[in-house]
């Protein structure tokens, strides 16, 4: 199934068309559309989570495993790096997650989970130093101390 069939794409640059297949896909989980999920999302996903072994929120409705009333995600921000679709969301002062998807040719090949972890995205791979592409910016949980991660691309 072709992603651009089910997706209203915007004709401005891949970065926009990318976020908007993303924000497709968190409306889609939400009302458990799954022939849309299968539409986005490619068969062998590379999926990485980092968290709480028990917050597997959207691997598990990816799968079929939960149902969308299990956890609600309502994206706070959403952000194109290249290739990259960012997502951030938080619930009240205990939940906070992190979502990046990668996409090649209107479809989702990659997905990484971060859930109350602070993420940092950077790439290392144009110059011998490192460029800060995208920080974490929860505003309801910036008391809390979270462990950090850094994503390189």
């Amino acid at each position: 199934m072709d992603a651009k069939k089910n997706v209203d794409l915007p004709e401005e640059g891949p970065e926009k068309q990318n976020k908007a297949i993303v924000n497709a896909l968190y409306k889609a989980v939400a009302n458990g559309d799954a022939a849309m999920v299968a539409g986005v999302v490619a068969s062998d996903l590379e999926w990485w989570f980092h968290g709480p072994q028990n917050c597997h929120h959207m691997m598990k409705m990816l799968t079929g495993i939960s149902s969308p009333s299990a956890f609600k995600f309502e994206p706070r921000s959403i952000d194109a790096i290249d290739d990259c679709v960012i997502v951030e969301g938080w619930e009240g002062a205990q939940v906070y997650w992190v979502h990046v998807w990668s996409l090649k040719d209107g479809l989702i090949t990659q997905f990484r989970e971060y859930f109350n972890t602070w993420l940092t995205v950077a790439d290392f791979g144009r110059c011998l130093s490192s460029s800060l592409l995208w920080q974490s910016h929860p505003k309801s949980v910036t008391k809390r101390s979270l462990p950090e991660l850094m994503l390189a691309i």
